[in-house]
């Protein structure tokens, strides 16, 4: 096998793995949202727990996982306005 195959596949496994992180951070994210999400310190808590086990179970390197929860949170922070727009 050359390395040049290899090495795509490993990038498809990459993007793959990516892809299925992505997926199921924003899917939970999303479905454990309420309205007053950003207020409420005890709901950001437990999506600060959810994140960081999603990232776990992805294997994500544990010295970067608190930065990766507080970019996910910011990024549902804007997008949690259309998320209710499209649910109402």
């Amino acid at each position: 096998m050359s390395p040049r195959k290899t090495q795509s596949t490993t990038t498809n496994d990459q993007v793959s793995y990516e892809r299925c992180l992505c997926r199921e951070l924003v899917e939970t994210v999303r479905n454990n949202v309420s309205i007053d999400w950003t207020v409420k310190e005890s709901v950001r808590a437990r999506l600060r727990v959810i994140v960081k086990r999603i990232l776990r179970k992805y294997g994500y390197p544990p010295d970067k996982q608190e930065a990766a929860t507080n970019t996910v949170l910011q990024q549902a922070e804007l997008l949690s306005e259309f998320w209710t727009e499209v649910q109402a």
